[in-house]
């Protein structure tokens, strides 16, 4: 999958659901409005479940990164607390591709792995919880409250669900690029 097709597919779908939002409000345009939006859902629904399939931890973080700016790019400066989270977002997901170079570098990711905590708290199933999972873990938040609205559409609940498997899939690949950089440690002596 092309990282540049990918991000075209990805913003036309989220322009593709934000129309389709706007219209659906625009009398003489609703049933338009319903068809782009549904359009948009089902064309994310396919490319989100393409990238899960690749098991490419940069596909996936790509698409949700587009995904975002692409939501971002489409609010209404009222939308505040919503944009805020959006920029909050991006910033984790900017500090997550870092990580991706580095733990591809298993000799610069031992060093880095020095500097993150040993204790649980600081360990994703006994690996560095970096940027990488934190952003992932954050956003798994964001998302997850969006589903908390009563009358959400089936269809973009369909597509956020998706998105949160993606979540997963992504930081289980991290977990074994995690696991592939840096050596088993041995348990403490007694």
């Amino acid at each position: 999958m092309d990282p540049a097709g990918l991000t075209d597919r990805v913003t036309n779908v989220v322009e593709l659901i934000a129309n389709g939002r706007v219209e659906l409000r625009t009398q003489g345009k609703a049933e338009q409005g319903r068809i782009d939006f549904h359009d948009g859902l089902d064309k994310a629904i396919e490319i989100f479940t393409e990238v899960q399939a690749t098991r490419d931890s940069s596909l996936m973080l790509l698409a949700e990164y587009v995904y975002i700016a692409q939501e971002l790019a489409s609010s209404r400066p009222e939308e505040k607390e919503a944009r805020v989270s959006c920029e909050a977002a991006m910033q984790d997901f900017d500090d997550a591709f870092n990580c991706l170079k580095i733990v591809e570098q298993p000799a610069v990711y031992q060093g880095a792995e020095q500097s993150h905590p040993h204790r649980a708290k600081y360990r994703y199933k006994g690996m560095p919880r970096d940027a990488f999972h934190i952003a992932y873990m954050g956003h798994r938040t964001r998302v997850k409250n969006s589903l908390r609205k009563i009358g959400f559409d089936p269809d973009e609940q369909t597509l956020l669900e998706l998105r949160m498997g993606v979540f997963n899939t992504a930081q289980n690949v991290y977990l074994e690029k995690q696991q592939a950089a840096l050596p088993r440690r041995c348990p403490p002596a007694a």
